[in-house]
């Protein structure tokens, strides 16, 4: 190929020159929109640098959307194509110089640290674009894909390429943290960059999802976020959300237990249904506490678990909210560790997990254990971030980030009647930064599982399925 100068005059010639290979290329460059479409909520603020002639952007569909580009005549040619459109603003810049001042909900860079001569000082001014809960979202040309790639612009399919960074995803990941992000997600996209019905679906959303096939995907993926602590101080308040069902004798025990979480904790009983007296006792608990904490006290208008978790979140006042178990075999005192995760910002979704230290002898048994050993490694696979125990009822994450994954979700349906599934699929989705947080799990001391082994048990496992279909090979 002609040589250039500087990569601008590169990308000003591409962007004369790719009509016809962009034509050949419409199927892969679908694919990675799609890509994006899963991760990006329509109405983010977005930004995308190399955003060439603005199609990705523009598919996302942003509130605002700002692309960058080091070419002139991409920039000319993104202007051309998306008109007058509201919310999308095309700029000419270069990642190298420290941007504006604006932050963005989502950054784009598709295809470009490739063509970066200082990776690290780039990835550095991308952090000035983020807020604490802003998602980075990298795709890169797949090393073993190097040479099919030459073989292809021999044969036309592909514009000419300059000399260019040839980066595996573990020297991703390393430019990543040297630079103050925090990797969330890794994996690959696309066997088959071409359509073919039937089997372009079945290699792109199934077999590249595969043990050792993934390995030949032809994009990595990587979505960070930035390695910076939220602002979580003693001004801060947290709700505790307790669901009740036939657990009487553990109402004052919740009520005692629970610890002082932040600037003020509120504890809110929600009563679902109860055989026995608990919805008497909470009112009779509640009405004569004396202690350091907000008490309220509600009965859920429906059925199941996660009706009774909406409830409770729904009046939740607290800035961090968190569902503790009635049953108390997770116990309350370890929320001061989820609190802390949560305010130190090393997670933004703490899940409980009881399968690290040993547990008392009648607090599972044993087909429960291996129960939950299975759905661990079946949701770890769906969500893509590694979890140990998917059924602890123990959760915490930001009441602004449970808006968000409840928004999230609408699209899943009504599913599940637990929760867990729910919250956990709608972190995923929005990438928030899964951590396990450990504790001891104990006997009960008062009443009975609500919980079948086998009804329950089928009931999980469909929605696992459901979750692969939805969100895995989505």
């Amino acid at each position: 190929m002609r040589l250039f100068a500087e990569p601008r005059d590169y990308f000003n010639w591409v962007a004369e020159h790719d009509t016809r290979v962009r034509r050949v290329q419409g199927a892969f460059h679908a694919q990675l929109r799609q890509w994006h479409q899963r991760k990006i909520p329509e109405g983010s603020r977005v930004l995308e640098w190399g955003c060439g002639g603005g199609d990705l952007l523009r598919s996302v569909a942003p509130a605002y959307g700002l692309g960058l580009d080091l070419s002139p005549a991409m920039i000319g040619k993104a202007r051309a194509r998306n008109g007058e459109k509201e919310g999308l603003r095309f700029e000419c810049g270069d990642v190298l110089s420290p941007p504006d001042s604006e932050v963005f909900d989502y950054i784009i860079c598709s295809y470009l640290i490739g063509y970066l001569s200082d990776i690290e000082k780039a990835l550095r001014h991308l952090r000035l674009a983020a807020h604490p809960r802003t998602r980075l979202l990298i795709t890169s040309l797949n090393n073993v894909w190097l040479w099919p790639l030459k073989w292809a612009q021999l044969l036309g399919i592909v514009t000419p390429q300059p000399e260019s960074n040839w980066l595996s995803s573990a020297d991703l990941i390393n430019l990543l943290e040297l630079a103050g992000w925090e990797i969330i997600e890794t994996g690959t996209e696309q066997l088959m960059p071409f359509d073919i019905p039937l089997l372009t679906p079945f290699l792109n959303r199934f077999c590249v999802r595969l043990p050792g096939l993934r390995a030949l995907g032809i994009t990595v993926t990587l979505v960070a976020r930035p390695r910076v602590a939220p602002v979580i101080d003693g001004t801060v308040s947290c709700s505790v959300v307790i669901p009740a069902r036939n657990e009487s004798g553990n109402i004052r025990a919740a009520l005692d237990r629970v610890p002082t979480l932040g600037k003020r904790t509120e504890i809110i009983f929600v009563e679902g249904n109860s055989k026995d007296d608990t919805w008497a006792v909470i009112e009779k608990e509640t009405a004569s506490y004396q202690g350091p904490h907000l008490v309220r006290a509600l009965q859920q208008p429906g059925r199941g678990k996660w009706d009774a978790v909406r409830a409770g979140l729904a009046v939740a006042r607290g800035d961090v909210v968190c569902i503790q178990d009635a049953d108390l075999t997770a116990p309350p005192e370890d929320l001061t560790k989820f609190f802390s995760a949560i305010a130190e910002g090393t997670t933004e979704f703490a899940n409980g997990c009881r399968l690290v230290y040993p547990m008392e002898k009648q607090a599972m048994r044993i087909l429960n254990f291996f129960g939950n050993k299975f759905f661990a490694l079946a949701l770890s696979y769906v969500l893509g971030q590694h979890l140990k125990d998917s059924l602890c009822g123990t959760k915490m994450l930001l009441r602004s980030d449970y808006l968000r994954v409840l928004q999230r979700i609408r699209s899943l349906g009504d599913f599940d009647p637990f929760g867990d599934f729910n919250l956990l699929f709608g972190a995923a989705l929005l990438d928030l930064r899964i951590r396990d947080i450990p504790v001891r799990y104990k006997d009960r001391t008062y009443g009975e599982t609500n919980i079948s082994r086998f009804r329950h048990g089928w009931l999980l496992l469909k929605m696992t399925m459901f979750g692969l279909i939805k969100i895995r090979w989505k």
